[in-house]
């Protein structure tokens, strides 16, 4: 029997019951009912009978002044449509359970590199947290604003993070966890502005050497590596030894750009011979003093330690290596594009961030061309 559940006055004059009352089909197999909790409350409940006869039902929220009979019939059409699309949501598909998924997505089809630096970014912001539980189809712009805000992170990095998890909920679409139409609510949630500044924090040539001198061990080598390469520390704590080819010099890289083969200096190549001396092809090159692999981030404290001991600014990271490599490598004279070659990272991103350098150095050098 069919109930006329859109009109106010016959839902207040139902009985209570957990069977729904049920209005007439909306279309073929598909129907709106409404459950009567007690005489001030009820729920909307969407039924779709399928090509085989069987019956799901999905809960469509409570009735209130804002969610009555025509905001129903909308939620309900959604769930139609994502079903007729191939959708099977499910209340077990969590934001981690996509962020795991695209995990090991990205470690098939992009390599360890790519698949590490979202692992890692998700271990530190999604992973068995209260957000990271939240369902997939209960997911909306405001939650994931109030995750974003709440990151313990710079702004840029922030903004990256921000990147990865967009990235782990459309292959959740794309998966058919959760409609097409949802992506509307992370795609509201913006990037913040003005969040790439350019690192200003430079090591010269005696405070390099005294961080050097500060480490021992697996971090010094790490950390001369990197003041060597200007490489990104997963490229480097990923390298494996057939990555360096002693004969040519040079070291193949794999990072969040692709593959890449530089050619070493003359000190860094005697380092990564000492690093490679006696291993397999298959071994990495850096490892931790215990013998086991970095970890992301690993390094921070160490560092942080050896910069006070060598009396460094508190800012300096591990990252401050790339950027002093980059710095000299410009100062001293060498074309744009090789820098950016070198260090893996497009001539765009080198004129944004040192274009400053490079005009500098290139008026001493024109100030020492005689012209007239």
């Amino acid at each position: 029997m069919a109930h006329d559940i859109h009109k106010a006055r016959v839902r207040n004059a139902l009985s209570p019951r957990r069977e729904p009352y049920w209005a007439a089909p909306i279309a073929l197999g598909r129907f709106i009912g409404f459950r009567k909790i007690d005489a001030q409350r009820g729920s909307w409940i969407a039924r779709l009978r399928d090509d085989s006869g069987a019956q799901h039902y999905r809960r469509l929220g409570a009735l209130s002044n804002t969610f009555g009979w025509e905001e129903a019939k909308t939620a309900a059409n959604a769930v139609f449509d994502a079903h007729d699309a191939g959708v099977r949501a499910s209340t077990r598909a969590t934001v981690d359970t996509a962020c795991r998924e695209y995990v090991e997505d990205r470690r098939r089809e992009k390599g360890e590199a790519t698949a590490r630096d979202a692992e890692a970014r998700f271990e530190r912001t999604v992973f068995d947290s209260a957000f990271g539980r939240t369902s997939l189809a209960k997911l909306r712009t405001p939650a994931i604003r109030r995750w974003r805000d709440g990151l313990d992170l710079g702004k840029a990095s922030a903004n990256r993070t921000l990147t990865a998890l967009k990235a782990a909920l459309n292959f959740a679409v794309s998966n058919r966890q959760v409609p097409a139409a949802a992506r509307i609510e992370w795609a509201d949630v913006k990037p913040y502005k003005h969040a790439s500044k350019r690192r200003e924090l430079f090591l010269d040539l005696e405070q390099r050497r005294a961080l050097i001198a500060a480490s021992d061990g697996a971090l010094r080598d790490l950390i001369e590596a990197h003041a060597l390469t200007g490489a990104r520390p997963g490229e480097l704590v990923n390298a494996r030894r057939r990555q360096f080819d002693a004969r040519t010099g040079s070291i193949t890289l794999a990072g969040k750009v692709g593959a890449r083969t530089v050619p070493l200096s003359a000190p860094a190549a005697a380092l990564f011979a000492r690093l490679s001396k006696s291993k397999l092809p298959a071994a990495r090159l850096l490892v931790r003093d215990d013998s086991k692999p970095w970890a992301h981030s690993d390094w921070d404290e160490l560092v942080k330690a050896a910069a006070t001991k060598a009396k460094l600014p508190s800012a300096t990271v591990l990252y401050t290596l790339r950027h002093s490599f980059i710095t000299e490598a410009l100062v001293g004279g060498m074309a744009t594009l090789d820098v950016a070659r070198l260090v893996g990272t497009s001539v765009n991103m080198i004129e944004k961030h040192y274009g400053h350098l490079v005009a500098s150095a290139a008026r001493e050098r024109l100030d020492r061309v005689v012209m007239l």
